[in-house]
């Protein structure tokens, strides 16, 4: 058997390869390197994937936020609302603005935010007189937060929310999909995403059409009808046309895609329910199985165990954001974040991309459960 490969971006390059050296060598020819064709072409396939009206490219997913927080007119001393189990990004952005993040606590079994805590976070943060703006989910992993139950907290406490889609691009919930189901979501499109370039790149989705000019403007360094007339203050947060044309060509199988990661979600949860506990989706929910993650008591000995056998695991995450050197100032909810805690010391991701075999898949399988037995008697 060949090794395993945790994300394998080489088979998926191979079977469009033919299409990708074709379409680079088109940017190649035309030589508009920079906003180019394919950048508009791209926006406009993007949206008629998940129904947004106004798709804007831009340099990368962290970008995506700061562009989604300007459009909400973030100030120094604003407090936003964000998971506590996450990639740093999520938070990171806040920072730059002076703005503060609040760490709400995630769900044991979705990794999503917890939105009992969340009410519990608000009561709280206004208790302590704090200048509470907006919510930034995250549909981590690659399933939609619970949306009906987060949209009723926010409309009752006047906050906005933003979706950090930067693993859910390509989810649904209850047949709307990512890109719809907030007023903003960012993506990103960083190359071991499920629909990934071949460097760095994002995306902003909204049906707003006074948000999509001012986020066109803003990634051109706050431009206005004259390229040296700058209205605002911007940044240079474009889209590589030879990105775009890329994204163009894995978009067309995006879809094929998602459904085989699905497929293998679906086999893994089958074969591995009785002896761990696997990823759970809310009701409605199709998940872009960014990851696909399981709660391992004993993680770190499992982890090792198939490691020896040949099976890649990766750790997301191995620390809450609110516990790291950068964050741990800012606050949080009641009691903190005790679920965060736990699962960052528990949870544990196996290979997951298209690309896998049956047989690989059952190789997987087999091992896995073989080593979680064994752990367990």
């Amino acid at each position: 058997m060949q090794p395993i490969q945790f994300i394998d971006l080489k088979a998926q390059q191979k079977n469009i390869r033919q299409k990708l050296d074709i379409a680079i060598q088109k940017v190649l020819d035309h030589g508009i390197y920079i906003m180019g064709p394919e950048v508009k072409e791209l926006e406009a396939k993007l949206s008629a994937f998940c129904g947004a009206k106004h798709t804007i490219s831009c340099s990368n997913g962290t970008d995506a936020i700061a562009f989604a927080l300007m459009c909400k007119n973030i100030k120094a001393g604003d407090h936003v609302l964000v998971p506590s189990f996450t990639f740093a990004a999520t938070a990171e952005v806040l920072a730059w603005f002076d703005a503060i993040p609040v760490f709400v606590d995630v769900d044991l079994k979705t990794f999503n935010m917890c939105p009992n805590h969340l009410e519990a976070t608000i009561i709280d943060a206004k208790k302590k007189g704090q200048r509470l703006t907006g919510i930034i989910t995250v549909d981590l992993f690659g399933q939609p937060v619970d949306y009906e139950a987060i949209n009723k907290i926010a409309q009752h406490h006047d906050l906005w929310i933003i979706d950090d889609a930067a693993q859910g691009f390509g989810g649904s919930l209850k047949g709307q999909k990512v890109g719809t189901l907030a007023e903003l979501t960012t993506t990103s499109f960083f190359p071991a995403k499920p629909l990934g370039c071949y460097g760095d790149g994002g995306a902003i989705f909204t049906d707003n059409d006074e948000y999509a000019a001012l986020m066109r403007s803003i990634r051109v360094h706050g431009q206005g009808s004259d390229k040296y007339d700058n209205v605002r203050i911007g940044m240079n947060g474009r889209l590589d046309t030879i990105q775009a044309a890329i994204l163009l060509e894995k978009l067309a199988i995006f879809a094929e895609e998602l459904k085989k990661r699905d497929q293998i979600a679906q086999r893994y949860s089958n074969a591995l329910k009785d002896c761990i506990q696997t990823p759970h989706l809310i009701d409605g929910a199709f998940s872009a199985w960014a990851q696909y993650t399981l709660v391992i008591p004993n993680r770190d000995e499992v982890a090792q165990s198939l490691k020896e056998v040949g099976v890649p695991t990766f750790v997301y995450y191995p620390m809450p954001l609110n516990l790291q050197t950068a964050y741990k100032h800012y606050p949080a909810g009641p009691n903190g974040t005790p679920n965060a805690e736990k699962l960052a010391k528990q949870v544990l991701s196996l290979p997951m991309h298209p690309y896998l075999d049956e047989k690989t898949q059952d190789y997987i399988i087999e091992q896995t459960r073989t080593i979680l037995l064994k752990k367990a008697a």
